[in-house]
């Protein structure tokens, strides 16, 4: 994003660090896909935390007790802007499910028409609309964040999951 892009609305993170060690093992794949969804994130994004004035914010992610996702939030400045711990008990359906679509649509591409292929895309766009809603309302009292945001963010949380076998 240019400068110019926050001249009147300075809520948006600028730097999106994950802490490797508090996560389960990956593969180069997953890593690629962390790299990918923050790329996609810091491109655009509207993050605002209730109780902060102004940002850009700095946010560092970590996993604690692997049930919970930690966000380590500071200005670009470095003043510290608190940190917002979420519950991810409740996305482990949606994720589990987002990764079982997922892998449907991987494989109907080799085999499947392209009426299947637009009804299995259109059920893993609903999913993952459902779980950017459920992590909009999770993050609602500590920190705003607009639907493409949300989406994005989800996103990254699906990468920080190991996929089931």
């Amino acid at each position: 994003m240019s400068d110019t892009d926050h001249s009147a609305d300075d809520h948006y993170i600028v730097e999106l660090n994950i802490d490797d060690q508090s996560l389960p093992a990956h593969s180069p794949e997953m890593q690629h896909e962390r790299r990918v969804a923050i790329f996609d994130l810091l491109e655009e994004n509207e993050f605002r935390p209730l109780d902060s004035p102004s940002g850009p914010y700095i946010v560092d992610i970590s996993l604690e007790d692997g049930s919970r996702l930690i966000f380590d939030i500071r200005r670009s400045n470095g003043s510290d802007r608190g940190q917002v711990k979420m519950s991810l008990t409740p996305f482990r359906r949606i994720v589990k499910d987002y990764f079982l679509i997922c892998e449907s649509y991987h494989n109907a591409i080799r085999t499947a028409t392209s009426a299947q292929i637009e009804a299995i895309d259109m059920g893993r766009r609903g999913l993952h609309n459902e779980g950017s809603r459920l992590l909009t309302d999770s993050l609602r009292n500590q920190i705003e964040i607009e639907f493409n945001t949300s989406r994005r963010l989800f996103t990254l949380i699906c990468s920080l999951h190991r996929r089931p076998k």
